[in-house]
C-alpha cells in the first residue's frame, strides 16, 4: 500500500447501508478509527434512517437521500463541535442506519392461558396466537431506549418484549369487546384493529409503532371443545328417538348384507329392538285405528262413593270441610258437640248437629248435655 493509499484509508468518503439481513433493525457504520470527511457523501435510502451521534449525544437525523456533509446541513453537530465558521477538516462521529420499513411476519402468542369471564359459559380460559407487524417511528428514540450502542440491533432482541406488551394488552382487549366466545372468530379483525392503535401508544416512547395486528386462532381447553362438539352433535342429530330408527335399520340392513351365525343373530335382536321401539312410538290416533270395537271387562270393583264434606261453626268461626271420620275427631276433641251448628251442601241453613240424624253415628254414646240447673 503507497502513502497516498494510506492516507485515503484514513478518511471516510462515502456512508452507506446496504442491508441483506431482513432481520436488522439498527446498524453501525464501522468507522474505527476512520474519520469522515467533511463534504463526503451519505446514501440514505428508502425504508433507512441515518442518526449521528456525537460522543453518546444524539444529533442529526438525516431521512432517505443523498447527502454532502457540511456544516449547513448537520446544524446539531455542527453546534455541539462548535464549528461556528464552516470548519472543513475531518470529524469523528457514530452513524447509525436504522431500518424503516415494515418488520414483518412476526409471531406472538399466550404462553399461559387467559381468563375472562363470558355472558353464557361464565369464567372460561383462552389461549390466542397470531403475527404482527411494526416498523420505527423515531429513530432516535429507538436508539436512545433500546438499541443504545448495539452495532447490531436485530428483530429478536425486542421480539420478546413486545410479546409481552401484546400479551399484557390482549387480556383487556378481549374483556373490553364485550363479545361471547362463540362469536370472538368473528370479531377478531375488529379486535386486532383497536390492538393497533393501543400497542402503538404504549409503544411510542421506544420509537416504535405496530402498524398491523392479526388474530389467527383463539381456542379453548381441549375438555370444552370436547363438551362443545358434543352440544354440536346433539343440535345437528335432533330427534334422538328418529336417529335411533335411522341407526337401527342401518344395523338391519348392514347384518342382511353379511349372511353367517353373527350376522343373523344380530340382524334377528336388532329387528326384536326395532319392533319394540317402533310399538312404542305409535301414535294414540294409530293405536286406536287398530283398536278392537269392545268393551274391555272391569279388573275389579268400583270405585267408592264419595262421601259428604261438612263444616262446623265453632265460636262464629267456620272450620272444615271434614268427612264423617273428621267430625268423629272433632267429637273426641270437644270442637264439636250436639249443640254445634253443621252444614253440607245439601241443607237449607245450618243446624244444631243433634238434630241431624246423620250425625247420630258420629256421637255414638256421647251423653248430650245436661239441661240447666232449675
Amino acid at each position: 500500500m503507497g502513502l497516498f493509499d494510506k492516507v485515503r484509508g484514513e478518511f471516510i468518503d462515502i456512508l452507506e447501508w446496504l442491508d441483506d439481513s431482513r432481520d436488522t433493525i439498527v446498524w453501525r457504520f464501522p468507522r474505527y478509527d476512520n474519520e469522515i470527511k467533511m463534504g463526503a457523501k451519505l446514501v440514505v435510502r428508502e425504508s433507512q434512517a441515518a442518526v449521528f451521534v456525537n460522543e453518546g449525544q444524539i444529533a442529526d437525523v438525516f431521512s432517505p437521500g443523498t447527502y454532502t456533509l457540511e456544516t449547513q446541513n448537520m446544524p446539531i453537530l455542527s453546534t455541539l463541535k462548535g464549528w461556528k465558521y464552516g470548519f472543513h477538516s475531518p470529524f469523528k462521529a457514530e452513524v447509525y442506519f436504522v431500518t424503516t420499513r415494515q418488520l414483518t411476519d412476526m409471531k406472538w402468542g399466550t404462553k399461559n392461558p387467559i381468563m375472562m369471564r363470558d355472558s353464557e359459559f361464565g369464567p372460561v380460559r383462552l389461549r390466542a396466537f397470531g403475527a404482527y407487524a411494526a416498523r420505527v417511528s423515531d429513530p432516535g428514540k429507538l436508539i436512545k431506549e433500546l438499541a443504545g450502542t448495539d452495532p447490531q440491533f436485530r428483530t429478536e432482541e425486542v421480539e420478546d418484549f413486545l410479546r409481552q406488551m401484546i400479551v399484557g394488552r390482549l387480556a383487556g382487549a378481549l374483556a373490553r369487546a364485550e363479545v361471547p366466545v362463540l362469536d370472538l372468530a368473528a370479531d377478531q379483525h375488529n379486535i386486532g384493529q383497536r390492538l393497533v392503535g393501543v400497542l402503538s401508544g404504549d409503544l411510542a416512547d421506544v420509537g416504535i409503532a405496530i402498524t398491523k395486528f392479526i388474530i389467527e386462532n383463539i381456542s379453548l381447553p381441549p375438555e370444552v371443545e370436547e363438551a362443545l362438539d358434543k352440544r354440536t352433535q346433539m343440535g345437528i342429530v335432533g330427534d334422538l328417538n328418529r336417529y335411533t330408527q335411522f341407526q337401527t335399520a342401518n344395523a338391519i340392513e348392514d347384518a342382511a348384507n353379511n349372511p353367517g351365525g353373527a350376522g343373523e343373530g344380530l340382524g334377528m335382536g336388532m329387528g326384536i329392538a326395532a319392533g319394540q321401539q317402533m310399538a312404542a312410538n305409535l301414535a294414540p290416533q294409530q293405536q286406536q285405528q287398530y283398536a278392537q270395537p269392545q268393551q274391555a271387562p272391569a279388573s275389579g270393583p268400583p270405585p267408592l262413593p264419595q262421601q259428604d264434606q261438612w263444616y262446623i261453626g265453632v265460636a262464629g268461626q267456620q272450620r272444615g270441610p271434614f268427612d264423617l271420620n273428621g267430625l268423629a275427631a272433632q267429637v273426641s276433641g270437644g270442637a264439636l258437640t250436639r249443640a254445634t251448628l253443621v252444614w253440607k251442601s245439601t241443607m237449607a241453613q245450618w243446624t244444631p248437629a243433634g238434630e241431624v240424624p246423620e250425625l247420630a253415628q258420629v256421637f255414638g254414646n256421647t251423653p248430650p248435655p245436661l239441661p240447666p240447673a232449675a
